[in-house]
C-alpha cells in the first residue's frame, strides 16, 4: 500500500471519528440539551439524529419518563403535640430539560434530594395543622392532592419538572412512644369491655328477675285455677251427693258404710274399738239397717 492509500485511509478513518463525535440520537424516552462550553444553548429536540460540533458543544440526556422520588421516613409533629413517622414517595417528570439542568447542574440526585425536602416541608406543614385520624384517614385524600397542587406550581418554576403524585406510604408513631400508645389502647379496651360485662350482667339481673316473677306470678295463678277447679269439683260432688241421699237416703247409707268399711279394714292388722251398739256395723248385723 502506498503513501497515497494510506493517506486516503487516514483521511475516511479521521472523518467517520469526527462523524460519530458529532451525531447523536434523542430516543422517545429522553430529553436532551446542548451544551456550549457549559452553557445550554438548545433544548427542543425531538425524537431523531442530531449533529453538534465537536469539542465544543456537548450533549446531556435525562430520562423524559415519569421518575419516583422515595424519601426516608421523616418525625413530624401533629395538632396534639404528637410525634410521627411518616415514609412519603412522589411520581415526577421533567417537563423543561433547560431549567431543570440549570437547577441540578446536571445531577438528578440533586433534583431528588430538593423534591424530598420540598415534599417533607409541606407535610410537616400540613400535617402541623391536623390531628392523627385526620391525617390518617379523614382528610388524607384532600391533603395529598393539596400538596401536589402546591408542590406542581413551585417544581416547574424551580425545577422545570411536573409533579405527578405525592403519595403517603406509611405512618408510624415513634419507638418510644408507641409502647405507651398501646398501653392506652389496651387500657382502653379493657375499660370497654368491663362497661359491657357489666352492662351484660345487669341485662343478666334483670331477666334472671323478671322471669322468677313471672314464675311466681304463673305458679299462683296455677295454684287459683287448680283450687277453682277443686272446689268446683267438690261442690259438684256434694251435689251429687245430695241429689242422691235425696233420691235413696236409705241406699246413701248403705253405700256410705260400705265404703267407711272397706276403708276401715284395709290391712289384717287393722283394729277397731267400738261399743257394740255402735251405728257402725248397723249393716253387718242386719241387712236393712235397723
Amino acid at each position: 500500500m502506498n503513501n497515497k492509500s494510506l493517506f486516503i485511509v487516514a483521511l475516511i478513518l479521521i472523518g467517520l471519528l469526527v462523524l460519530s463525535s458529532s451525531a447523536f440520537v434523542v430516543k422517545e424516552t429522553e430529553k436532551a440539551v446542548l451544551l456550549r462550553f457549559g452553557e445550554v444553548v438548545r433544548t427542543d429536540y425531538e425524537p431523531g439524529l442530531y449533529f453538534k460540533m465537536p469539542l465544543i458543544n456537548q450533549v446531556r440526556k435525562f430520562d423524559a419518563r415519569i421518575q419516583t422520588v422515595d424519601s426516608q421516613p421523616v418525625r413530624m409533629l401533629n395538632s396534639e403535640n404528637k410525634f410521627m413517622m411518616v415514609d412519603s414517595y412522589a411520581k415526577y417528570r421533567i417537563t423543561n430539560v433547560g431549567r431543570f439542568f440549570v437547577a441540578t447542574r446536571g445531577d438528578e440526585r440533586n433534583a431528588v434530594r430538593l423534591l424530598a425536602e420540598q415534599i417533607n416541608n409541606r407535610l410537616r406543614n400540613q400535617f402541623g395543622v391536623r390531628d392523627l385520624h385526620e391525617v390518617v384517614s379523614g382528610q388524607r385524600d384532600e391533603l395529598m392532592a393539596d400538596i401536589t397542587k402546591n408542590l406542581n406550581e413551585t417544581a416547574r418554576k424551580a425545577l422545570g419538572v411536573e409533579i405527578i403524585d405525592v403519595r403517603v406510604k406509611r405512618i408510624d408513631l415513634p419507638a418510644e412512644v408507641s409502647e405507651s400508645v398501646f398501653q392506652r389502647m389496651r387500657a382502653g379496651r379493657e375499660l370497654e369491655a368491663r362497661d359491657h360485662r357489666a352492662k351484660g350482667q345487669e341485662a343478666s339481673e334483670r331477666i334472671r328477675a323478671e322471669a322468677d316473677r313471672q314464675k311466681v306470678v304463673i305458679e299462683a295463678e296455677a295454684y287459683r285455677k287448680a283450687e277453682e277447679l277443686r272446689g268446683n269439683g267438690d261442690a259438684e260432688a256434694a251435689k251429687i251427693y245430695a241429689e242422691a241421699f235425696n233420691n235413696d237416703p236409705e241406699f246413701y247409707r248403705f253405700s256410705r258404710s260400705l265404703t267407711a268399711y272397706k276403708e276401715s279394714f284395709g290391712e289384717k292388722s287393722d283394729m277397731l274399738l267400738l261399743e257394740p251398739d255402735s251405728d257402725f256395723f248397723r249393716y253387718l248385723k242386719d241387712p236393712e239397717g235397723k
